[in-house]
């Protein structure tokens, strides 16, 4: 059936990584304020969500269209194996994207409502330009993912805007702490996006897609991927000790699975092993994420 490949195409392990950094923005939200508008938190995620799945098809579609991923191993693109067609997919991406900024104006209302025009208006240009970012990940001959420019992206909206952008809309404040927490989802983000480009690294070097792995090459690669951990646990020590809460620092529990992706960083014989390594990452950053959440209630109340 069709719409197991449209399944496939929305790469549905990518999707606790990108609700990561709104668990992480509600969760501060909900630690300091002691209340959450939980309307305001589902159409934050549910937004975030139909972003991601913009993005996945966009890059479905872009990389299939140049052909980025006819030498990779295993590639589970539905493009690049005709069984979705470019305009099916490019209708897709079409609809998603209407999806997203009809959810995102609802998000908007529900938080922020018509009498602050002027927040209204900066987050709807933010939305856009979320939704173009997106897209332009790999679509187009301005492909910033073919420049080596996708790790300050994925860091800055998987960080910064996730994370600072959430917690305001459920507060309507903003807190220092927050830089922490969009350190710790961006940075998780962004290792990632390197595992996933250390894998693809022959690849991408054959058809000219130049991620930053390619700029480094491997080896600096894998330091720049230990700094990303590194940095990463510690902002959510930081996070830990700002709110007074040592319980979070439970927390760190699924970082030990980090310890092995490190391992098996400085390790690995064949690229195509890092591929594994992808969901380790991203489901520490959402566990961890999720805890802050799971705190509060269950050692607050």
């Amino acid at each position: 059936m069709k719409i197991k490949y449209w399944i496939k195409a929305a790469r549905l392990r990518t999707l606790p990584l990108a609700l990561s950094c709104i668990l992480m923005g509600g969760g501060l939200s909900l630690a300091i304020h002691n209340k959450i508008d939980w309307v305001v938190f589902i159409l934050c995620l549910t937004t975030t969500l139909l972003l991601q799945v913009l993005s996945n098809f966009s890059n479905d579609y872009g990389d299939g269209i140049k052909g980025a991923d006819q030498f990779r191993e295993n590639a589970d693109r539905m493009v690049q194996q005709g069984l979705i067609s470019k305009k099916s997919m490019l209708i897709g991406i079409i609809i998603c994207s209407i999806l997203c900024f009809i959810s995102g104006c609802l998000l908007l209302y529900k938080s922020i409502g018509c009498s602050q025009l002027i927040i209204v208006l900066g987050f709807l240009i933010l939305g856009i330009i979320a939704i173009t970012a997106a897209i332009k990940y790999t679509v187009g001959k301005t492909a910033y993912g073919y420049q080596g420019l996708g790790d300050l992206f994925v860091f800055v909206f998987f960080g910064l805007v996730g994370v600072l952008g959430s917690f305001y809309l459920l507060s309507s404040t903003f807190d220092l702490i927050t830089i922490f927490g969009s350190i710790f989802t961006g940075c998780m983000s962004a290792a990632v996006l390197n595992m996933n480009n250390m894998r693809d690294y022959e690849s991408d070097l054959r058809v000219n897609k130049n991620t930053l792995v390619v700029k480094i090459g491997i080896n600096k690669a894998k330091l720049y991927h230990t700094f990303l951990i590194v940095i990463s646990i510690f902002a959510y020590f930081i996070i830990s000790f700002q709110l007074n809460n040592k319980l979070i620092l439970f927390g760190l529990i699924p970082c030990i699975i980090l310890i092995s992706n490190l391992k098996k960083v400085f390790s690995f014989n064949n690229l195509q092993e890092l591929d594994s390594e992808l969901k380790k990452i991203a489901l520490v950053c959402f566990f961890s994420s999720l805890w802050i959440i799971l705190t509060h209630y269950t050692f607050s109340n």
